[in-house]
């Protein structure tokens, strides 16, 4: 099975789920589990306990918790919504991701 589509550092939109239609940038991946680490989506509480030896307060945060790569697209600014991407070769002989639908080119690869 070849590796994800979506990177680290991409900018994703989210297709279904409590989070439906919300874009962020992709902070990690974990491609053996399939999930990534979406900024600002799928949050949940997280509790700290209080400890004086490190000066923690404690009390309640919020952080992102892992999402389905199955449950993102990537995001094209120039159609400003979720697409499918193609890999293409491009003039130089290296490989890219582009748009499926207007065919920008999100970065180039290897």
């Amino acid at each position: 099975m070849a590796g994800p589509f979506i990177r680290k550092n991409d900018m994703v939109f989210v297709r279904t789920g409590k989070d439906k239609g919300k874009t962020g940038k992709v902070l990690t991946v974990d491609a053996a589990s399939r999930r990534a680490i979406v900024e600002g989506v799928a949050m949940v509480k997280h509790f700290i306990r209080p400890d004086r030896s490190k000066n923690v307060q404690g009390g309640v945060m919020e952080k992102e918790s892992k999402v389905p790569l199955s449950r993102l697209m990537l995001y094209c600014p120039e159609c400003a919504q979720g697409v499918r991407a193609r890999a293409m070769k491009l003039e130089d002989g290296t490989r890219a991701r582009a748009c499926a639908k207007c065919g920008t080119v999100f970065e180039t690869g290897k």
